[in-house]
């Protein structure tokens, strides 16, 4: 089959939208998945795979959602009795998601009253997240779902939900404002987002000090060059002497580049798509944004090429480069530069944080 491209996307993404079962959709999943693994080696930007590994994810969601109504229907439980929308989180909220991601997903449930709503979305909630564990997707270990009442209120809920968040300035409820910083809208009624949205970035104009908290969270990740500027591999277990790609390179530069949005009031929820309003607002010098949107790239990158296993005919990967890849002289290049602009990042933010709590009264 010839690669996918950007021209025939419609044509590739048919088995999703015409999808009646789980298990056709599970075999749409299988097919698109190894031909997208084959567009990393062809004339296919890194930008252009990711948007369509996001897009397979975004349809696919929208598929299920479509499947766990149908079966409600059929059971007599009916349609949604007011209106919905679901919505993602974590590298899914920032169309990062890579082919073997895990679940990162809430709902936004209309205030309308009705009798019987708390009870079907609940249901539904519960049947979406099911489902797309047996289309591949493993429950989110935080437990970041629509199954979960934390993840799945009415606007109104939502709307207390985040002012409670944004006034206790501990670790926990920051690092869920946190997770919700990253949101986006999948399925169901688009206003209801954008009313959450509006929700979510009043609570910065509302309390200042909550830029400062969400930095003291940003500034904290595992040391990844030593002082000699190696690159620090896994010392024991099953990684031993390789290297953590998603924590290690990729999260870091994800919450920089999150927490100066914030500061900023950029609503996007992609960390390229904030890296460059931060550069047409000029609120970091365009050579330094410049160089982290180029580091940000090499993170994909390297996400993408950690090692893949085969289970149940679909990609899994561990996150981490392994031994081989790290004696690569090209990727430890590669990964070592990019670590020493993390480590100058880091650092900065870490003396705006010393800067913030001094002038704390």
């Amino acid at each position: 089959m010839e690669p996918i491209s950007i021209t025939n996307l419609s044509w590739s993404y048919r088995g999703i939208d015409g999808a009646t079962s789980a298990h056709e959709l599970r075999q749409a999943r299988v097919i698109l998945q190894r031909e997208l693994q084959k567009s990393m080696s062809v004339s296919l930007s890194l930008v252009e795979w990711y948007e369509m590994v996001n897009e397979l994810h975004d349809r696919i969601a929208r598929k299920a959602l479509e499947l766990c109504i149908q079966g409600m229907v059929e059971e007599g439980f009916g349609q949604p009795p007011v209106p919905y929308a679901f919505i993602v989180f974590g590298s899914s909220g920032r169309e990062e998601a890579t082919l073997w991601s895990d679940q990162d997903n809430g709902m936004i449930i209309s205030d309308a009253p009705h009798a019987t709503k708390e009870e079907y979305f609940k249901e539904l909630g519960n049947r979406i997240a099911d489902l797309l564990e047996e289309l591949g997707y493993a429950k989110c270990e935080g437990k970041v779902m629509c199954s979960e009442s934390l993840w799945r209120k009415t606007l109104a809920d939502w709307q207390k939900q985040l002012f409670e968040w944004s006034s206790d300035l501990n670790w926990e409820p920051v690092r869920n404002l946190i997770i919700a910083s990253d949101m986006r809208f999948i399925a169901g009624e688009s206003n209801l987002a954008e009313a959450w949205l509006t929700s979510f970035y009043e609570q910065f104009r509302r309390v200042p000090q909550l830029s400062d908290a969400v930095l003291r969270n940003t500034v904290k990740h595992k040391a990844t060059l030593n002082i000699l500027g190696r690159v620090v591999t896994e010392r024991f277990g099953e990684h031993a002497g390789g290297f953590d790609v998603k924590y290690g390179v990729y999260i870091p530069l994800v919450n920089s580049a999150r927490f100066l949005a914030l500061q900023h009031g950029i609503q996007e929820s992609s960390t390229l798509k904030r890296m460059e309003r931060l550069t047409s607002l000029e609120a970091i010098p365009f050579q330094l944004t410049d160089t982290c949107q180029r580091a940000f790239k090499s993170a994909l990158k390297l996400r993408r090429n950690t090692p893949v296993v085969i289970r149940e005919d679909l990609q899994q990967s561990s996150g981490f480069l392994d031994e081989k890849q790290m004696k690569q002289k090209q990727i430890h290049y590669e990964l070592r530069e990019t670590l020493g602009l993390v480590k100058r990042v880091h650092r900065a933010l870490q003396r705006q944080l010393r800067f913030a709590e001094r002038r704390r009264p």
